[in-house]
């Protein structure tokens, strides 16, 4: 970054309340508050909770060079979180510097397009027995069902482990408590009244603490099952050869938080994206009945298989138009090295940046009808290249855009190709939000499964 002037104001700020601040507004709607400031305020603001102060860039191109200078001018500043910080350990979403390089090295090849694209028969695999168990008539958790059945293809792909084992019973309920106690402390009453916030952190570390238990005990089995583990075909065996530029292999440690950070990450996302995807078909019929009508007119009733997302285009805008709509991934932090001058204000050294996708992902300036979901506005071949560059960033950019981007998105088309055909969807209630550390339907998503006509 350039000298900054000491005479540059600081962002503005909407009004709060004493000693509080403006949690109470974050607390009650934080999507929408975001929105608010974004509206009010301008491209570049703060805000406070309690002391605790964060500054806040919505323009993509500010946005972008925040992704880009990550590593350089900005660290993610994960670590220190006293949740997510164990959680995820030094794995690849919180580890910095040069060691983030050398592990981003080391895994890269266990994310290979040719890898990945491996793993399509298997979420076919899994999709298809979860539909089995659908019914006419039924009323369904849709968002429960999405969680179990990504958390079981995730621990498939990642260490072959078998449906409804004890492990994936274990991981799931550990990292749904995580999640659940971080919402809480972030936002909720606990973060005013310490009983509760130490009550909220026992239960995470708890959780966290299941976690390594069961996670550990697979990757010992693993190595110790061969001194030179061979490629079993998931990801797990990729990560145990992997060595660096001296011979090594990762120490279990390492090992330990890669795979912890690959489950919390690469299960919930998709999850949720489906989950949205369900509740917007739902609400929409027209989509709803030209996406049946793409399925049928291109698979025949068959399975997909990975050579037919080519030929469904209107799917592919589907899932592109609920990212933009619900990212799962609903804001993004990074933490200044040094002062930064934006947009005629003054951000200081070891600021708190928060970049929210969910803000300007519906900011009117670069979408047309942005509230509205439109998947066809996708359609047209040079739509996306037409877009500001950072307006659209579900999966992060820059040099720490998410390693697991080609997964997810392949991911979400095949399940959605595979469950929507023959079912009609309908929401039994209209659905609230849960923004923890990924957007979530607070209380599940019951609906109504009926026959397509």
């Amino acid at each position: 970054m350039t000298a900054v002037s000491g005479t540059l104001r600081e962002p503005p700020m909407p009004r709060g309340f004493p000693r509080l601040g403006h949690a109470p507004m974050m607390a009650r709607d934080v999507l929408n508050y975001f929105r608010f400031v974004a509206r009010t305020r301008g491209d570049v603001a703060r805000l406070q909770a309690g002391k605790f102060t964060m500054y806040f860039v919505f323009h993509p191109r500010d946005i972008e060079f925040a992704h880009v200078q990550t590593g350089r001018l900005f660290d993610k500043g994960l670590r220190v979180d006293r949740v997510l910080g164990p959680l995820l350990g030094n794995g690849l979403l919180s580890s910095e510097g040069d060691f983030w390089l050398r592990q981003r090295r080391l895994a890269q090849p266990a994310f290979h397009r040719s890898r990945i694209e491996g793993y399509a028969h298997t979420m076919v695999e899994f999709a298809a027995l979860e539909k089995h168990a659908w019914k006419a008539g039924q009323v369904r958790d849709i968002h429960d069902d999405m969680m179990r059945l990504t958390l079981d293809i995730v621990n498939k792909t990642l260490f072959s482990a078998e449906r409804g084992a004890q492990a994936t019973r274990t991981i799931s309920a550990s990292v749904d408590t995580v999640l659940r106690e971080y919402e809480r402390m972030l936002r909720g009453l606990p973060r005013f009244v310490p009983p509760l916030s130490r009550r909220s952190f026992a239960r995470a570390t708890g959780a966290i603490h299941d976690l390594d238990q069961v996670i550990g005990q697979v990757i010992t089995e693993r190595r110790d099952s061969d001194l030179t583990p061979p490629d079993s075909g998931d990801l797990l065996s990729m990560l145990l050869a992997a060595r660096d530029d001296a011979g090594l292999p990762m120490p279990h440690g390492q090992l330990l938080d890669e795979v912890k950070t690959l489950i919390s990450a690469g299960h919930e996302t998709t999850a949720n994206t489906l989950s949205w995807a369900f509740t917007l078909l739902a609400s929409h019929p027209g989509a709803e009945s030209r996406l049946q009508a793409e399925l049928h007119d291109v698979l025949r009733g068959a399975l997909p298989c990975l050579g037919d997302l080519p030929r469904l285009p209107y799917l592919s805008a589907v899932i592109k138009e609920t990212l933009r709509l619900y990212p799962p991934a609903w804001s993004v932090r990074r933490v200044a090295r040094e002062a930064w001058e934006v947009g005629g204000y003054r951000l200081p050294a070891g600021a708190p940046i928060i970049m929210s996708q969910y803000v300007t992902h519906r900011d009117a300036r670069f979408w047309e009808r942005p509230d509205d979901f439109l998947p066809e506005r996708w359609l047209p071949r040079d739509f996306e290249r037409s877009l500001p560059r950072y307006a659209y960033f579900p999966f992060g950019g820059g040099p720490r855009v998410c390693i697991g981007q080609a997964f997810a998105q392949m991911e979400a088309a095949l399940l959605l190709a595979t469950l929507a055909p023959g079912f009609r969807l309908r929401l039994l209630a209209p659905p609230r939000f849960e923004p923890s550390i990924t957007l979530r339907p607070k209380g599940g998503l019951r609906m109504r499964l009926s026959e397509w006509r």
